[in-house]
């Protein structure tokens, strides 16, 4: 189409109409036909790019050959409602449509209507893939601090929710609040019992039972403070569908919850943990204080995950009973119960692309083999962690803006 903008003139016909005035010139090698060339407006939020409406296509005035100009008087009108509203103006030609859509440059027209008058803030000539890396330079920084900035203003609300979920689970019950660490414990001595009793299972040259208690309890450590959550939020937005429907709230707060509650549990056994160490070993390791390095990524990679099931678990009701499925294989193919030193080095670099394997070798080298973790596949766990972190909070809070409407 190759059309040029020339001779903008932008003013304000009235309280609900702008005037646009332009011409275009004819770049290509082909005439323009009033029958087929137009040009056409269409409505924007500027806020969510939504589409609001299409004006009126207004047919050029007469057949227009190359590098001719022709004139273009356009009347653009607005919604009565208050508000900021983006304007795109671009040529059209049948039957290509849109030259805009095509990369072609176009009209940007900025304006906004408040206490019935209509101004225009900016104008501007642009193409669609000027604004689509203007919006990807804008997105990255914000990609970065949304989710910390997330936290840090609702730090106090995330506390006080993590708090009541976990005396909530167990209000009423005999065992009340000390279920946070029984129930674990539980699960552990079940566990401990078919693959250490039953099976008789050992790990590397520590083959009495007191060794392998203490690396499948290290191993499950990071499993349960990454499992609990993860199976709980694809529901959690449809277990809180007041705050969606009814409040101003900040959704993307409810899985940093659920986290923050497997996180608490985890530091609970830990303890419990560490104290069972000095009773069979008789001395705490000092490596103990690499804990951090595992821990912080450990989050990350929890908290990105369960944004990502949450948002998605909105739209598919099946998810949670999926995510038991999808568990309780994560759980049998991470070495928690058994000895890795077992298999192959094919097997192994296979196994190592899962992450709660990074973390699992992890802990038992900091807690049980005195050392420090791997630092090749920990830096990589880090980037995943980060990786994972921003892209679940940029899925949840893209699709946020939905779930009044399926809930």
């Amino acid at each position: 189409m190759n059309a040029e903008f020339r001779n903008i003139e932008v003013s304000v016909a009235d309280e609900r109409r702008l005037s646009v005035l332009l011409e275009l010139k004819n770049g290509s090698r082909r005439e323009w036909k009033p029958e087929q060339f137009f040009v056409g407006w269409q409505l924007f939020d500027p806020e969510t790019n939504r589409f609001i409406r299409e004006g009126q296509w207004i047919p050029i005035a007469r057949a227009t050959p190359p590098g001719q100009t022709v004139k273009v008087d356009l009347k653009l009108e607005f919604p009565p409602e208050s508000g900021g509203y983006r304007i795109y103006v671009s040529p059209i030609e049948e039957p290509g449509g849109w030259a805009y859509r095509r990369g072609e440059r176009f009209l940007i027209i900025n304006a906004e209507v408040a206490d019935e008058k209509l101004s225009v803030s900016a104008t501007e000539l642009t193409t669609k893939n000027v604004l689509r890396w203007r919006a990807i330079r804008r997105a990255v920084p914000k990609a970065f601090q949304f989710p910390f900035q997330t936290i840090v203003r609702n730090r106090r609300l995330i506390r006080s929710m993590a708090r009541r979920d976990i005396l909530a689970r167990y209000r009423g019950s005999f065992g009340d609040v000390f279920w946070t660490v029984l129930n674990p414990l539980l699960l552990m001595t079940t566990y401990f019992f078919v693959f250490g009793v039953v099976l008789g299972t050992r790990f590397g040259k520590d083959q009495s039972s007191t060794g392998f208690v203490l690396y499948f309890l290290a191993g499950m450590l990071p499993w349960l403070a990454f499992s609990e959550p993860a199976g709980r939020a694809p529901q959690v937005v449809l277990e809180h569908r007041s705050f969606v429907k009814k409040l101003i709230f900040p959704l993307e707060t409810l899985p940093v919850n659920q986290v923050v509650s497997g996180v608490v549990t985890e530091l609970f056994a830990f303890g419990i943990f560490l104290l069972a160490l000095l009773i069979i070993r008789g001395s705490i390791p000092l490596t103990v204080f690499w804990l951090p390095v595992l821990l912080i990524p450990q989050i990350l990679f929890t908290l990105g995950v369960c944004w990502f099931l949450a948002g998605l678990g909105a739209f598919m009701r099946d998810l949670g009973q999926i995510m038991g499925f999808v568990l309780t294989l994560w759980f049998f193919i991470t070495p928690i119960c058994y000895d890795e030193s077992k298999f192959s080095s094919t097997t192994l670099a296979i196994l190592g692309k899962n992450p709660l394997f990074v973390l699992v070798r992890g802990y038992r080298a900091i807690l049980l083999e005195h050392g420090a973790p791997a630092a090749g596949p920990l830096v990589k766990f880090w980037i995943v962690s980060v990786v994972m972190f921003l892209l679940g909070h940029a899925w949840f809070y893209k699709l946020r803006k939905t779930f009044a409407d399926v809930i």
